[in-house]
């Protein structure tokens, strides 16, 4: 609580004479118990004064510091003759505001003081609440029960566990449930609600601390690099909005930005999926960030344009199409009875026991496991390997039998499996939090070479596969030189033909691979004794980030990347790096980010570029499990600091009940002190 001091906006200039002045935000330091800022007046006030001003007519500036704004940038003593002597009226307001901050200084707690004992057991009752909060919130789960008086067999989560804690700890049994004084047990659901809050402010405010000045992307979580060269992403919050157009994400974002105290000037990179209202390249969202801070480069995520890549050869190539649909209504008939899962795990579990047997299955912990049956969506990641890997094990499925017994079905099970299989493996690495742009372009040629590969040399292992499984399960295998019929082609211009669009696919979505900007950063890798380092083309990529490097740094970048390649390449602790992470990591470690602090503001400028939004929809994913159907009336705040602390749970394990206590102390005026 405090000011509004938002120190790294990118104040906007107005003109004074013949010079553009702005105000100055060393000023926050100078007067920082009273001094804010307002962005959209671009004027300055005084909280104090504000809050507390006489009447004095027009003494102590009169109206400019609470209801016009001082804007007079040109005479900054102004704001010191505001301030005035000792017994000035804005220092006066000071005292007042300062005592309205104290607590303990409040009428109500002067006739509420009690003994040293009193507060010993407050705090007892006020900390055993908070482990039981954070139990609930680490796991997901309900507080409330639907009755929750003292006779009821189900009083909720919260009070089944308070009860729990108080049967198993005399000292806690001695403070809490009805040895409480009545009007102050904390088992009220306002009081589980800011205790709540607490814990979402806490653990919110040391994300923020972790981020402290750093430059970061924005993906709806934030990402940046920690202090010891370690790419982090961290979930800050959800925001409710009415409208899905650019315009209002981008009032969204700029409450929210203002609610954490962070500036889009300090962004460098953002990142979506592929809707038009965010990637829109007159209106939409990135669009209007980058009118705002043209450093914000956008990169479309990565593994949202692989999962597009698969849906169009799922949805554009006849033969696989029809393979989809075939294994679509096999999973709606098994899905819709009982019996037939039933029918289907013992046919599954006699068929791993007879692999076993045979050797034809590994086995050990973890493996051949019992699964169920997913449905594949064209936005669920992986969702169409894991229904073409798992359609051999549902092969004896009653329904549908006569299209699977065929050995058109057998060979395009096989081709796409191995083809989805290839594309699996890309969009798990795509998901990593830590993953890095530079290895990500990687892996996609990988992949493609891979794909590649397998068109040129695959044909003649996949008709072999194809033709042990028919054979072994007596389904005709037909001569590989007749037509194949119901598409007039060969089974091998088939093979080819899907091949094909799946490279071309890759191809045409990955086109992030041709940007200059990418191609700049592809310059810092640490691969193979820095042989893709290249001088011009990393001063070339200083200039993409003109808020970053000055005209002088950028002279002073050229001498320094000089010395820092010869001291890369002659150093054997930088030997045998793989990757711009393990890079920037090393250079933390061995001090070499003070050493070339230019070289390593161009490192975090790679790392922050955003992969994928795979953090953002493994919060989606959170928020089902925590907003369930027996949860579904939680509002957005009280959702929201649900959410936070589950996701961030390594976070909020790293602050103590301390912390928290106080936080909750200091949101009103309570009964009890600490």
């Amino acid at each position: 609580m405090g000011p509004c001091q938002p120190r790294f906006h990118n104040f906007c200039k107005s003109k004074f004479g013949q010079q553009q002045r702005r105000f100055n935000p060393a000023w926050f330091n100078k007067y920082e118990n009273w001094l804010e800022y307002s962005i959209s007046k671009n004027a300055a006030y005084c909280l104090c004064f504000y809050l507390f001003r006489p009447e004095i007519g027009e003494q102590a500036s009169g109206e400019i510091f609470t209801k016009n704004g001082f804007s007079n940038w040109k005479k900054p003593e102004r704001l010191e003759e505001h301030v005035g002597g000792p017994n000035s009226a804005h220092n006066k307001a000071v005292g007042y505001c300062e005592d309205l901050m104290k607590q303990e200084q409040h009428v109500r707690t002067f006739f509420n003081k009690h003994s040293d004992q009193d507060r010993k057991d407050y705090q007892i009752r006020l900390f055993a609440s908070i482990d039981v909060v954070r139990l609930l919130l680490e796991q997901g789960l309900a507080f409330r029960g639907h009755d929750e008086s003292d006779n009821s067999s189900n009083q909720g989560n919260y009070l089944r566990i308070l009860r729990f804690l108080a049967d198993h700890n005399e000292d806690i049994k001695k403070v809490t449930l009805k040895n409480a004084p009545g009007n102050n047990m904390l088992t009220a659901p306002s009081i589980q609600k800011d205790i709540v809050r607490a814990c979402s402010i806490e653990t919110t405010n040391a994300i923020i601390r972790d981020v402290g000045d750093a430059l970061f992307s924005m993906v709806v979580v934030l990402r940046y690099v920690d202090k010891n060269g370690s790419v982090i992403e961290r979930f800050i919050g959800l925001k409710h909005v009415t409208s899905t157009t650019a315009i209002s994400l981008k009032e969204a974002l700029d409450q929210l930005f203002s609610k954490h105290g962070l500036s889009i000037s300090r962004l460098r990179g953002q990142g979506y999926d592929g809707a038009s209202n965010m990637q829109g390249e007159f209106n939409g969202l990135r669009t209007l960030i980058m009118n705002e801070n043209e450093c914000a480069y956008y990169i479309h995520c990565f593994a949202h344009q692989l999962q597009l890549a698969i849906v169009v050869v799922a949805k554009k190539h006849d033969q696989v199409n029809s393979f989809f649909n075939v294994v679509v209504n096999v999973v709606n008939a098994v899905r819709a009875s009982c019996k037939r899962r039933d029918i289907l795990r013992e046919k599954q579990l006699l068929s791993v026991v007879e692999a076993l047997e045979n050797d034809d299955l590994p086995s050990g912990q973890g493996q051949n496991q019992e699964i169920t049956l997913k449905r594949f969506g064209d936005t669920r990641w992986g969702s169409h390997y894991d229904k073409s890997n798992s359609s051999e094990q549902r092969f004896q499925a009653n329904y549908l039998i006569e299209f699977m017994q065929s050995f058109d079905f057998v060979l395009s099970l096989y081709l796409m499996r191995d083809i989805l299989a290839l594309s699996n493996e890309l969009s798990q690495a795509l998901q990593r939090k830590d993953q890095d742009i530079l290895n990500a372009i990687k892996l996609v040629e990988i992949c493609k070479k891979n794909l590649q590969m397998m068109r040129d040399n695959g044909w003649d292992s996949l008709l072999s596969e194809a033709s042990s499984f028919c054979l072994k399960h007596d389904i005709d295998v037909p001569n590989m030189n007749d037509v194949f019929l119901p598409w007039g082609r060969s089974r091998l211009e088939l093979f080819f033909a899907v091949l094909d669009l799946q490279l071309q696919e890759l191809n045409n979505r990955f086109n992030e691979v041709n940007m200059e900007l990418l191609l700049c950063l592809a310059c810092l890798c640490p691969n193979d004794a820095f042989t893709a380092f290249d001088k011009d083309k990393l001063v070339r990529l200083a200039q993409f980030y003109p808020k970053d490097f000055s005209p002088i740094e950028l002279m002073a970048l050229k001498t320094q990347l000089q010395i820092y390649i010869m001291d890369m390449r002659s150093s054997t602790e930088f030997a045998g790096l793989k990757g711009i992470s393990d890079l920037a990591k090393r250079m933390v470690e061995t001090k070499k980010d003070k050493v070339y602090p230019l070289v390593y503001l161009l490192v975090t400028l790679a790392l922050i570029l955003p992969v994928s939004t795979a953090t953002v929809e493994r919060t989606f994913s959170a928020m089902k499990f925590v907003k369930n159907e027996l949860r579904n009336r939680m509002g957005d705040e009280w959702m929201n600091d649900n959410l936070i602390v589950y996701v961030e749970k390594d976070v909020f394990n790293s602050i103590d009940n301390e912390s928290i206590a106080q936080c909750f102390q200091n949101m009103k005026s309570r009964r009890e002190q600490l």
